[in-house]
């Protein structure tokens, strides 16, 4: 069984900056991309960043300029460095991965179980 754990959400400033962690434990063969999600109260929830394999990043138009993705593969963990942060980015954010358990097997999406990131005075 697969399993992604998110940690260092919070309550911060605004203004102020957050580094969350996404780590996958389990038996894996390799990860493909891994992406972190975000959903507030009322709202759908959406796609904030993602990056490949290889790092290549995509962002929200909401968060670019004020949010770094980043992964180190030998550890299966994705990071989101999240600066200049405003009361709207107020959310629980989701890690999400696409992965191989075998290097038979057929990709499987796994998620984490989300992290509260709050933004307030």
């Amino acid at each position: 069984q697969v399993q992604l754990v998110e940690s260092g959400g919070g309550l911060v400033q605004p203004g102020g900056s957050l580094r969350l962690s996404c780590a996958a434990a389990g038996s894996i063969f390799s990860i493909n991309a891994m992406a972190w999600y975000r959903q507030a109260p009322g709202k759908e929830r959406e796609l904030v960043a993602s990056i490949t394999r290889g790092g290549t990043a995509n962002y929200a138009d909401s968060v670019k300029g004020r949010v770094t993705v980043s992964r180190d593969n030998a550890k299966n963990t994705a990071y989101l460095q999240m600066n200049s942060l405003k009361p709207e980015d107020t959310a629980v954010y989701s890690c999400n991965a696409i992965l191989l358990r075998t290097r038979w097997s057929s990709p499987e999406t796994a998620w984490g179980q989300g992290t509260q990131v709050t933004v307030s005075s």
